[in-house]
């Protein structure tokens, strides 16, 4: 089989944060999925066409995985989700999907990638600027000096924890329990930044763990650093 599938991360928001391969993978090829119902009412989309126009003429296949937390049913999405891709594969057309930040960091492709070379297709990874490296970046401060380790995790796997590791911390997923998350920083002594929706439109930058809103957006990224 000739046909590729691609999982290519499109940046945290900020078109202009695209990678050159992520915009000429999209050029090249006429089938781009998108994780969603509607393709053009997509994150990755709305980032994507502003970098690509061209993307709006091509085909775009939606692949929906609604949120769900029994195992079976998110199995079953996974696999309708990369039959629906194959179909394309079998046809000879290179399949891109596009997935917001980095393709390999918590990244639904990784289960149709999986799927996928089970099944005999070729697969490939395209990287994208994580998000927590963009929210560094707008918090205008480094992730690790030295030999500092750096723990990224998602908050709500982390509640609980008393956050006493050494080193700096990138507190991912925390909108749907951002009270108890922020009084887990406080009990560990720390100092916490936080970006909503890291360069996109509707960004907010806070700057101590009492700025954070207990009702921030679902893309808010903690960082967390030794006083």
């Amino acid at each position: 089989m000739s046909a590729v599938l691609y999982g290519v991360g499109v940046g945290p928001g900020d078109p202009e944060l695209m990678t050159l391969k992520a915009c000429r993978l999209i050029r090249e090829n006429d089938v781009i999925a998108l994780p969603g119902k509607e393709p053009r009412e997509t994150v990755a989309y709305k980032i994507a066409v502003q970098a690509v126009p061209e993307l709006a003429d091509k085909e775009l296949v939606p692949v929906y995985f609604p949120m769900v937390m029994d195992k079976k049913e998110q199995q079953r999405q996974h696999e309708a989700g990369a039959r629906l891709l194959e179909s394309y594969l079998d046809k000879g057309k290179n399949v891109v999907f596009l997935t917001l930040g980095d393709s390999t960091i918590y990244c639904t492709f990784s289960y149709i990638q999986e799927i996928a070379e089970a099944d005999g297709y070729q697969t490939a990874l395209v990287n994208g600027i994580p998000s927590f490296c963009a929210a560094a970046a707008r918090l205008n401060t480094s992730l690790t000096l030295w030999n500092q380790p750096l723990h990224v995790m998602p908050a709500t796997q982390s509640l609980g924890d008393k956050l006493d590791l050494p080193g700096n911390y990138v507190l991912m997923k925390s909108a749907s329990h951002m009270a108890e998350v922020k009084q887990m920083i406080r009990n560990s002594g720390k100092n916490a930044m936080a970006v909503e929706n890291c360069s996109m439109e509707t960004e907010k930058v806070y700057r101590s763990v009492e700025e954070i809103p207990d009702d921030a957006g679902y893309f808010s990224l903690i960082i967390v650093k030794p006083e």
